[in-house]
């Protein structure tokens, strides 16, 4: 039962946060979006995916990426304030979807390791993306949909 509560007032923390985000970066111009409309479904949507993606990051990612997303260096990148992750969105939900194995450079640091395909559903992965892209610093001005997902091809 405690567990259930200390759940539950996670998430309620973790939705009052990103809510607070959200409204101080709606008056910010240059946002990217395709209507007033979209930016309401996006909103409330949002605070429900990254709390999803709290979870999955706990279970899956954080044993390397390390709770504050800072990584291990020369070993596992940084997710906080990841260069990488924002400039490359598209490579970035590859990897997680197919895994990586190879050279890459992160906030200028290489790393040459190997991330295994975690098996997770393209729903779980749009979650694990919204969570990271708005942690630790990072912002991003558009949501990563389950459709995004879906579309990035081995």
């Amino acid at each position: 039962m405690k567990k259930h509560i200390k759940r539950l007032f996670l998430l309620e923390i973790t939705v009052l946060i990103v809510s607070i985000s959200i409204a101080a970066q709606r008056g910010k111009p240059n946002t990217k979006y395709t209507s007033i409309e979209a930016l309401e479904i996006q909103d409330s949507k949002l605070p429900e995916s990254i709390a999803r993606g709290r979870e999955i990051y706990s279970d899956f990612c954080m044993q390397c990426h390390l709770p504050d997303g800072k990584g291990t260096p020369k070993v596992f990148p940084p997710l906080a304030g990841s260069d990488w992750l924002t400039d490359k969105r598209k490579e970035s939900i590859h990897s997680i979807k197919y895994g990586l194995n190879g050279p890459i450079e992160v906030n200028g640091e290489s790393y040459n390791g190997a991330m295994t395909s975690l098996g997770l559903e393209d729903e779980e992965i749009a979650d694990v993306m919204n969570y990271i892209m708005n942690s630790w610093g990072n912002v991003q001005k558009k949501m990563v949909t389950t459709e995004e997902v879906k579309n990035i091809n081995k």
